[in-house]
């Protein structure tokens, strides 16, 4: 615990983030800084994790998403909100399960051996001994979770949400159990929803199979990539506008193999164009000959088992693997002459999105919750914006997905997960639905059987913003925290879980889950790729964190998430960030190092009417002001950005502003004072330097929060924490043009001469005469009023000011806004020698430029190159233009001959 009393302002000479970022978690966890008091007068601010899988680990998309969270969460907490930010894990049911059945499997047995209750009972024990792992990586990451109201989604409370919503769903009358065509991954033996199937496409081929007439007239071709389920067609279907088969329609054919008699029928579905314009109609394979069957009459002809083997109504071909079966089927229509041609083809193939199985569309008995009816709501809420997209381009794609919901099958056939709250007589056989198991039939046995199905982990997930703050029950927690404020989730769940979410909050708290859904985008590698272990590209983000730490890994995050715009990551990227948090450090310990006779008490700023006491007191320099003047500026501008999830705009703001203005100017000007002898002037350098310091700590917090609270524990102010310090607000807009101008002009020859030292090769100790041809009189005013300013950062031994064009010694020319400055250096400036370095330099930069040029005029690279990448050609040639005329007017300043005009 640390004693800022003890006035501990001493700091090493490098950060080291191991020996701080551990200490300082353990600190504000103990201190209870995470929680949030459900009895708190201030206003709520609330968030719920998206849980990760209990089986899952910290990647990047993690990271990231985590990241921008605690962003959100410790600046609102700042803001002086009660914040509660609900962590949680979801107990991921085909994930867990193939974990702990691989474990089974190297133990030589398998679920089926172990028992239904003793493979559910390994699992519980294999998630307490190793699904806490990324709760300690979120812990590495910073996140400041409420870790006491941590919750899992199979845990008691979120049980009993789950089991009232279906009940309160079945006795609506929107849970049914019906025979569908589902999606069924023989690997997994489970239903898998439609958006949990990856589509591929894949070349495969296309087989035109001939079916025979029964009354041996001819035969009608139909063309299918899925050779073997004609074994369970029950009809040909053409589209009655299909002149070809108007004379065979209403006839049958004989299914070669298994000799069944089908009709030739008419349906609108049907695609003349595909194919040979008639096509064969499995309803008990095929989503689409489902339909076609329900409105025909169709027999439904299950061929295949579970496992994708055939079952006996493949006949002769029963037992075979449905792969080998489609070999199998092939070469006997091959053999009977029934197979007319075979094309290449390609199509989209579903896969299982956890093993990568192919999926097999399979007819079954499950569970479905009716959708239209919920959709109308969530479509509305997002119509009225009382839940709003960032980006809003996102809105689109919920708006295509709600509005074209088709029933969501929930059940699932797993042993982990939550059972399905049905239970069926064994007696008379009645479905009997409760939240808790039934003491007995009403026809009065006591025999049940619980539905050996699991929910879809989805169902669980859809309940997190209401059932993990106490729902059912009426508690404390969702009076104060329902609805929570912002959801900041991925792309590619918005319709698992951003849409279930939305209907389900309507549904059963009759208010959405939340007002702000911000989306954040995919992190790619640094060449925009897809990271894959395949590909050898990932990057994990705690190896990263253990060589650059965690507050390099946050900012590079946030300073490269820009709203709708995928990351392009790279481990050097970090490894820059690192060094901005060694500038910090750095910049810290001079600061520090000379605040032993700043005034006393700390003056803070952004906090209260400060500045205007120091203005008032005539105290400030004008690089005082200006400093002051940027923080004011930085403030509002990170305010604003945060505001609409531009932290981006907020990072690279602070970066600029504590780099570029802070260190790079103000303290290069302030130590002009640390050292001299008035003892007033280096008190109130130290006083600014301090006050700007300490406020620029708390904009940065939210991104890099450990290396802010070692620094902020060290100043002279007292305080628990910075974590719950006041958040930096600029109470009016501070707009001092004369200040900002002085400025700027000063910078301006301070860049000029030394762009000019580097360009001639001056080294940085020797100094450099110089003379000013001013236009006017304010910039001279300026620059003998701050000619200490320019003297000790470019190096000249003193300012003199002319009317005319010195003599050559003067050799070196820089033009600046209102100024030509020209330089004279004791080591010497040869004009031959110095012309051909410049000629060589134009020759250069016209090469360039002719590339340039070339490009831009290039018809087919302005036509098909991307927006970005031409703006950016365009600002090279602007660039490169300006180079050349500087140059341009550097030679004709000493003397030489100007290739523009010959």
């Amino acid at each position: 615990m640390p004693n800022k009393d003890a006035g501990n302002s001493e700091m090493g000479r490098i950060y080291d983030p191991r020996q701080v970022e551990d200490r300082w978690y353990r600190y504000w966890e103990e201190k209870g800084y995470f929680h949030a008091d459900e009895n708190s007068d201030k206003d709520p601010f609330s968030m719920v994790i998206p849980p990760p899988n209990v089986t899952g680990i910290l990647h990047m998309g993690h990271a990231l998403n985590n990241t921008l969270q605690d962003i959100i969460a410790r600046r609102k907490r700042m803001q002086g909100f009660e914040v509660l930010w609900v962590p949680g894990t979801d107990h991921a049911g085909i994930a867990t399960q193939n974990v702990v059945e691989r474990q089974l499997g190297k133990e030589g047995t398998d679920r089926h051996e172990l028992g239904r209750e003793m493979f559910v009972e390994r699992v519980w024990q294999w998630k307490e001994q190793y699904g806490g792992t990324i709760i300690s990586q979120l812990k590495r990451l910073g996140c400041s979770c409420d870790w006491e109201r941590e919750r899992f989604t199979m845990d008691e409370g979120c049980s009993l949400a789950v089991r009232t919503v279906f009940k309160k769903l079945y006795d609506q009358g929107l849970i049914y159990r019906g025979e569908y065509i589902i999606n069924w991954c023989p690997r997994c033996h489970t239903a898998i929803s439609d958006i949990e199937v990856e589509h591929q496409e894949k070349t495969g081929n296309l087989w035109h199979i001939r079916y025979p007439m029964s009354d041996g007239s001819g035969y009608v071709v139909v063309a299918t990539t899925r050779p073997e389920t004609m074994l369970g067609d029950t009809a040909v279907a053409v589209n009655p506008d299909d002149k070809r088969y108007s004379s065979v329609v209403g006839k049958s054919l004989i299914l070669p193999f298994v000799g069944r008699e089908i009709p030739v029928i008419e349906d609108r579905f049907v695609d003349q164009d595909f194919g040979t314009g008639a096509v064969k109609v499995t309803p008990a394979h095929d989503p689409n000959d489902f339909e076609i069957g329900n409105r025909h009459g169709l027999e439904r002809v299950n061929i295949m088992n579970p496992d994708g083997s055939i079952n006996e109504n493949g006949k002769v071909y029963e037992g075979l693997d449905r792969y080998e079966a489609r070999k199998a089927v092939v070469s006997d229509l091959g053999k009977q002459g029934l197979l007319e041609k075979t094309d290449d083809h390609l199509h989209a193939v579903g896969r299982c999105y956890r093993c990568d199985t192919e999926v097999e569309p399979y007819l079954s008995t499950q569970w479905f919750v009716k959708m239209s009816a919920l959709a109308v709501k969530g479509i509305e809420v997002v119509r009225d914006r009382k839940v709003t997209f960032i980006p809003e381009r996102w809105e689109k794609v919920y708006y295509e997905w709600m509005e074209n919901i088709r029933d969501w099958c929930i059940s699932r056939q797993l042993w982990w997960g939550h059972r399905i709250p049905v239970w069926y007589c064994d007696k008379c056989g009645k479905e009997l639905v409760d939240i808790e198991k039934p003491e007995a039939c009403p026809c009065g046995c006591g025999d049940l059987s619980q539905d050996p199905d699991v929910l879809d982990t989805w169902f669980s997930s859809g309940l997190w913003p209401f059932s993990t703050l106490g729902w059912p029950e009426d508690t404390r927690d969702l009076a104060k925290f329902y609805p929570t404020s912002v959801l900041t989730t991925a792309f590619d769940i918005i319709f698992f879980w951003v849409a279930r979410m939305i209907m389900m909050g309507l549904r059963f708290m009759d208010d959405v889950p939340f007002h702000e859904v911000y989306v954040t985008a995919l992190v790619r590698d640094y060449e925009g790729k897809k990271m894959s272990k395949s590909s050898g590209n990932v990057i994990d983000p705690i190896d990263v964190i253990d060589v650059f730490g965690t507050d390099a890994l946050r900012f590079t995050l946030a300073s490269i998430a820009v709203p709708g715009r995928d990351i392009n990551m790279s481990e050097e990227r970090v490894e820059s960030n690192r060094n901005f948090a060694n500038k910090i450090w750095n910049a810290s310990r001079l600061v520090l190092s000379n605040a032993e006779t700043a005034r006393d008490p700390m003056k803070r700023l952004l906090c209260g009417a400060e500045y205007e006491e120091w203005t008032e007191a005539g105290e400030l320099e004008l690089a005082d002001r200006w400093i002051i003047q940027k923080l004011f500026q930085l403030a509002e501008t990170v305010d604003g950005a945060m505001e609409e999830f531009n932290f981006s705009v907020a990072g690279k703001a602070v970066y600029q502003f504590f780099w570029g203005d802070y260190c790079d100017w103000y303290l290069e000007l302030a130590k002009l004072r640390f050292y001299q002898e008035d003892e007033e002037k280096k008190r109130t350098a130290q006083a600014v330097a301090l006050a700007v310091l300490e406020a620029s700590l708390r904009l940065l917090h939210p991104f890099m929060p450990f290396i802010t609270e070692e620094i902020w524990q060290k100043l002279p102010l007292p305080g628990e924490s910075i974590m719950i310090e006041t958040w930096p607000k600029a109470r009016r807009r501070l707009e001092d043009k004369k200040t900002a101008l002085d400025m700027e002009s000063i910078q301006s020859v301070v860049v000029g001469i030394r762009s000019a030292r580097s360009e001639h090769g001056i080294p940085p100790n020797d100094e450099v005469k110089g003379i000013f041809l001013c236009e006017g009189t304010e910039l001279r005013r300026i620059l003998e009023r701050e000619k200490l300013y320019v003297t000790s950062l470019t190096g000249l031994l003193e300012l003199v000011f002319a009317e005319k064009i010195p003599d050559e010694s003067y050799g070196i020319r820089v033009v600046v806004p209102a100024a030509e400055i020209y330089l004279s250096w004791s080591g010497g400036v040869d004009k031959g020698d110095e012309i051909d370095r410049l000629g060589k330099r134009l020759a250069k930069v016209e090469t360039d430029l002719e590339r340039c040029v070339a490009k831009l005029s290039n018809e087919s690279f302005v036509t098909k190159a991307p927006a970005e990448i031409i703006e950016k050609e365009r600002a090279r040639e602007e660039e490169l233009l300006s180079r050349r005329d500087k140059i341009n007017r550097q030679i004709k300043a000493l003397g030489g001959k100007n290739p523009e005009n010959g």
